[in-house]
């Protein structure tokens, strides 16, 4: 196929990165061209009030609320589709297949939830879906799994995928803010929706790991089978009580390769300080990689935000103008549409090493009843912790315990024995801490 040379674009969603990616593309027009090759020329901005969006920056010229006019148009190649959710950015997505146009989107959800459907449409009709912009922001993790590692053999992935939720706990971090004041900070300053529960809730960024699995693993990941849970249920208290321990909380998402198949869960983590994470802060996002041929690589950058996201969709256009994406997307094996689904594994048999924080009667031989308990469950203590209780006080004490390498299964069930003793409190708490995955030979 020959490159594209020049190409029309139409943006639907004039939205914080619809008008981001549309400044580029008006203002950087000509340095576009001197350093792609290619001539990328906005034709349209499609969207609701015309109002609204002029107060935003997009042209009158270039505005338009006629969709079916744009789709009809044969200077625009390319539709990018920045709406949103599911119902209306699926339509948006199929109609403009339908008109035989290339579809650029950052709808991670829309990937996740119906991704192999789309792509399978793009594919009979040789039109491309491109999605940077959805996993990552700004960071190029698309293009690292697919082209960049093309020879390597993936182990793991291990990220910080929500920009929201990574800002909030750095909040409660540095500056001992409590969870709610750190949500209405974020919010504040725009890193946070009203309703922020998609990204505290943990189903943000596994969307974005079932996008991620299938590029890296060729297999395809049900919601059901990944492990998700938020940031809005974490204690400060435990927060406080992991940096004492020498960790820091992280909301992660992770995907590794095991005998039995993939395994994946997102959830607040605890990561030692020298861990490749650790360091990684406010609404910042990172993707450790682990192949066995190049070992650990590390993308880092802003993961939300008009700017970046913007960056990532343009860049895509770039590369459908080019005809490099349209290359990629026909032959590599891993893709959304092309993948089987993954083999069921329990996520509870994975091994890894916990926090616990069991809330307990200070009176002698409740630390030796907690062990007893543990070790019947064949669960190791690597380190305890207990605070002191005021002279004549009557409330409930925390101990704080780390395990040795075991697996959740059994530390559920020994838990679920210690918190119908008599001398516990409150259901335990329960957080993984990760390790650094090991690095294959290379």
């Amino acid at each position: 196929m020959c490159l594209i040379r020049a190409v029309g674009v139409a943006i639907v969603g004039p939205g914080t990165v619809g008008v981001a990616a549309s400044r580029i593309l008006l203002e950087r027009a000509g340095a576009l061209r001197t350093r792609t090759g290619v001539a990328v020329e906005l034709k349209a901005v499609v969207g609701r009030s015309r109002s609204r969006a002029i107060e935003r920056g997009i042209p009158d010229r270039l505005f338009t609320t006629d969709l079916d006019a744009v789709l009809a148009r044969d200077d625009v190649q390319i539709v990018v589709e920045l709406v949103g959710g599911l119902d209306t950015a699926g339509a948006i997505v199929e109609r403009a297949l339908g008109a035989g146009k290339h579809v650029v989107t950052a709808n991670k959800a829309l990937l996740a939830e119906r991704g192999a459907a789309l792509f399978a449409q793009a594919r009979a009709a040789g039109l491309s879906i491109a999605f940077e912009a959805s996993c990552g922001g700004g960071i190029p993790i698309v293009r690292a799994l697919i082209d960049g590692l093309a020879g390597d053999e993936f182990e793991a992935l291990y990220g910080i995928l929500n920009g929201t939720s990574n800002y909030i706990l750095t909040q409660m971090i540095q500056r001992s803010e409590s969870y709610e004041r750190a949500l209405s900070d974020a919010q504040a300053q725009g890193l946070a929706e009203a309703d922020p529960t998609l990204d505290v809730g943990g189903m943000d960024s596994a969307h974005k790991l079932m996008i991620l699995a299938a590029l890296a693993f060729g297999t395809t990941l049900s919601i059901e089978r990944i492990a998700v849970s938020g940031i809005d249920r974490l204690d400060r208290l435990d927060v406080d009580f992991g940096m004492r321990l020498g960790y820091v909380i992280k909301p992660l998402a992770v995907v590794c390769r095991t005998d039995g198949g993939v395994t994946a869960w997102v959830g607040p983590a605890f990561v030692a300080r020298d861990h490749p994470l650790a360091w990684v802060n406010g609404p910042f996002n990172a993707i450790s990689v682990y192949g066995t041929t190049t070992g650990h690589s590390l993308y880092y950058g802003r993961g939300a935000g008009g700017g970046p996201t913007a960056g990532a969709v343009v860049a895509d256009i770039v590369s459908l103008a080019r005809g490099s994406y349209q290359t990629i997307s026909r032959s590599v094996a891993f893709w959304p549409d092309r993948n089987v689904p993954s083999r069921p594994v329990d996520h509870t048999a994975i091994r890894t090493r916990f926090y616990l924080r069991i809330l307990v009667q200070d009176r002698p031989g409740v630390l030796a009843n907690l062990g007893a308990v543990l070790a019947e469950h064949s669960v190791s203590i690597a380190s305890l912790l207990q605070t002191e209780q005021a002279e004549g006080g009557v409330e409930l004490v925390p101990v704080v315990i780390t395990t040795h390498v075991c697996s959740e299964v059994q530390l559920r069930d020994a838990l679920q024995q210690i918190d119908a003793l008599s001398i516990t409190g409150a259901s335990s708490v329960i957080v993984p801490i990760v390790d650094e995955h090991p690095e294959a030979p290379v």
